[in-house]
């Protein structure tokens, strides 16, 4: 996983003001964050360029990262320092950070880069670790488009806008899909990337969080608190350590 985040990727991951750093996304990630965190220490896994962090710490709440990527945590260093936010280099399934957090966040998709229930279950047991007793662990995620594929089908397009093509292609006997990226302009040429992702129905989230010792406080359909429904395609869902 960690070649999928070379320096290129790094390089071009932020999107200043528009797509997933767009204000009226992170604003409300940031405000629920914020809330959450309640005074106490937050902990990123899979912190990336700083994203959320970088907001997050603004607002006053000290923030550490696990990051896999070393290049992802060059691009973050072009805007805080190490003594602004921490970053520990390494797998957010194992890799520990030093102290105890009143917070620890999942954010945009990533928990589904780990690519078997093994490694998703070590993740919760990893965020149980570093949590102090009632505090919450907070995972963003998308439900699998399951219903959209007809029988023989084994691939959805879930983005088609001027320039770029968003392709997923389905395994669902491993609960794997894939991916695919593609942008072009009007030349003849196009680029394609991949990302790997095991997809993780709601129930199954919340029955690896009570093996790592959590409860589900809430799940919403985004950041803003807009109810969770069966037409929802993603959520937010909120558990609490015992």
């Amino acid at each position: 996983m960690e070649q999928l985040w070379d320096a290129e990727t790094a390089r071009r991951y932020d999107t200043p003001g528009t797509g997933m750093f767009a204000p009226e996304v992170l604003g409300p990630t940031v405000d629920r964050l914020v809330a959450l965190a309640d005074g106490g220490r937050a902990l990123e896994l899979a912190i990336g360029t700083g994203r959320v962090a970088v907001p997050l710490r603004e607002r006053g709440v000290p923030v550490t990262g696990i990051e896999l990527s070393p290049h992802m945590v060059e691009q973050l260093r072009t805007k805080v320092d190490e003594d602004t936010i921490p970053v520990v280099l390494g797998d957010m399934a194992t890799a520990t950070a030093p102290g105890e957090f009143s917070l620890v966040y999942l954010v945009f998709n990533t928990i589904a880069n780990l690519l078997t229930q093994e490694e998703q279950v070590a993740c919760f047991r990893n965020a149980a670790r570093h949590l102090v007793p009632g505090g919450r662990f907070v995972i963003e995620l998308w439900v699998p488009e399951l219903r959209k594929l007809p029988p023989g089908v084994g691939a959805t397009v879930w983005l088609n806008e001027p320039g770029y093509i968003g392709l997923d292609t389905y395994d669902v006997l491993h609960q794997r899909v894939v991916s695919h990226h593609f942008r072009f302009d009007d030349s003849r040429k196009a680029e394609l990337g991949r990302t790997p992702h095991r997809y993780i129905w709601p129930s199954e989230l919340d029955l690896m969080a009570q093996l790592a010792g959590f409860v589900l406080e809430s799940r919403d359909a985004d950041w803003s608190g807009e109810e969770f429904t069966a037409d929802s395609r993603s959520h937010v869902s909120v558990y609490r350590r015992d």
